[in-house]
């Protein structure tokens, strides 16, 4: 007898319906087709031992089960209940009249218990599309797919939990969850906060200009100068993700199997990968192609400790992604792509001693060997940091203050503001969301100068030899600055406090 079985598979962020047909017939054999990759093949011997230890059994005939469509590649031990239920209703071990309108996966513990699989979120969004009943999985993702709508979730603990409700219609209980409300709830701020940090009012306010303006940061100063404890505060200050951005942050999450028992995300994403990742695992890739730290970290901060100690081939491949907001993965028969619209903060020490130009410093370095240190990081990708920030030490009575700093929440409403004025200076335009998004053309028309700035810029240009590139930076900060004081125009001010951000383009920074 032929039965069909509905499952899913995940390329990329987006779910693909699988059928699984089981034909069983005269003879002995068990084949199994369709591009299955060895978790798969192997899963033969987790559906024996759990059907035994429920009081069923494989049928001891020729099963032939097909995975279509069959010329795409599958993988994952997701399948075990899939195939396990598909076995049963072919052999007549349970009646089958329902099966076809519901997804089915999960990995089969030998006792028929169920463990987590990835990827729950986008699979429902596809099971909700094509017009499933409702989506059985392990109760450890239920959480996670319930956030789609107009889909019923069943969280499954045991395989004897679905066997029971196909043949004997006793009843299972279903995931609901208000997505509305959990995601609301759950806004609240994050454990870094602003006013932990004492002193550094100026780079706190460059930290609050990136944040309005979504702008790439480097910070540069020597080791306990606050750089890590500044970056980690940033997500604190950025905007609250909407429901649209969590929805997609979650989705890219829950294929690498990182949302167990979440439900959508509320928080940005922080990512703080150590230097010695290779570019497959910042990129994403691999044979399997997974989303890798970029993806991650989209609609979040990516921060990169230590900039120079990064393999520069690792930290080239981050150029196009930076442009893009995305990032494709090509292979010889598929090619993924996978968003990755993200704020670079990046820091580093100014010399590999780590200390600059202080005359009590411990270990000094050579202007050349501090050039070649700084080379490691190629002009190009400095080309995509708008603000270079140098961080100094922070004196002693500042530390032993008593009195807390301005906190996250109000620093937060000013972006917002800051932000809110970008959504509707750019509303027309698909792919522009914020300031640092702008092209040259966008910046001519949203950044005109007056007179006396043209020439305040040009001053500042030729006297602190700033590069060509600097100039549209320059322009896009000034912007920033001028949404957050709720100016319409630039001037003078905005122009002068935006140059003092390009420390590494002067010459001479390292005399």
């Amino acid at each position: 007898m032929l039965t069909k079985v509905y499952g899913s598979a995940v390329f990329g962020v987006e779910a693909t319906t699988i059928v699984v047909e089981v034909n069983i017939d005269k003879g002995i054999g068990y084949h199994l087709v369709g591009l299955p990759d060895n978790a798969i093949k192997e899963s033969n011997y987790r559906i024996a031992a759990a059907l035994q230890n429920n009081g069923y059994k494989i049928p001891g005939k020729k099963i032939t089960i097909n995975l279509a469509p069959a010329d795409l590649r599958k993988e994952g031990s997701a399948y075990d209940l899939t195939l396990a239920v598909g076995i049963l209703a072919a052999s007549n071990q349970i009646k089958s009249e329902n099966i076809e309108k519901y997804i089915i996966m999960g990995e089969l513990s030998l006792d028929g218990g169920l463990q987590p699989i990835k990827g729950a979120l986008p699979i429902a969004i596809k099971a909700q599309e094509e017009g499933f009943t409702g989506f059985m999985l392990p109760t450890a993702n239920a959480k996670e797919a319930a956030i789609v709508g107009d889909l019923k979730v069943y969280g499954i603990d045991n395989i004897k939990q679905v066997l029971d409700f196909f043949d004997k219609g006793t009843p299972l209980e279903q995931t609901i969850i208000d997505t509305r409300e959990e995601f609301y709830k759950n806004l609240d701020f994050p454990e870094f906060d602003f006013s932990d940090v004492k002193g550094q009012e100026s780079i706190k306010r460059c930290m609050e200009i990136a944040a309005a303006g979504g702008h790439n940061v480097i910070l540069i100063g020597p080791p306990g100068a606050g750089k890590t404890m500044l970056a980690k505060r940033l997500p604190s200050i950025l905007p609250p993700m909407t429901l649209h951005e969590a929805l997609e942050t979650t989705k890219i999450h829950s294929v690498v199997g990182k949302i167990k028992n979440m439900g959508l995300m509320s928080q940005r994403p922080f990512r703080s990968p150590h230097h010695t990742i290779s570019d497959v695992a910042l990129v994403g890739g691999g044979s399997y192609p997974q989303p890798g730290e970029i993806s991650l970290s989209h609609n979040g901060v990516l921060f990169l400790d230590e900039l120079p100690e990064f393999k520069r081939g690792v930290l080239e491949v981050l150029r196009q992604p930076l442009e893009d907001r995305e990032v494709t993965i090509s292979r010889a028969r598929f090619t993924v792509t996978y968003p990755s619209s993200f704020m670079l903060v990046a820091s580093m020490n100014p010399s590999p001693g780590g200390y600059f130009n202080d005359p009590d410093a411990p270990v000094t370095s050579s202007p050349a060997e501090m050039q070649r240190y700084l080379s490691k990081i190629s002009g190009p990708l400095l080309d995509r940091i708008d603000i270079h920030i140098e961080v100094t030490p922070v004196p002693f009575e500042k530390l032993s203050e008593e009195r807390k700093g301005e906190g996250s929440v109000e620093i937060r409403k000013r972006v917002t503001s800051a932000r809110e004025l970008q959504t509707l200076r750019f509303a027309e335009l698909e792919n522009v969301h914020y300031n640092a998004q702008m092209n040259t053309k966008q910046i001519r028309l949203y950044c005109k100068l007056d007179e006396k700035s043209k020439s305040l810029l040009k001053n500042a240009m030729e006297r602190l030899n700033l590069s060509a590139r600097a100039y549209d930076r320059i322009l896009k900060v000034a912007r920033t600055i001028a949404d957050l004081s709720g100016d319409s125009d630039l001037n003078g001010d905005h122009i002068s406090e935006a140059i003092q951000y390009r420390s590494l383009d002067r010459e001479g920074w390292l005399g």
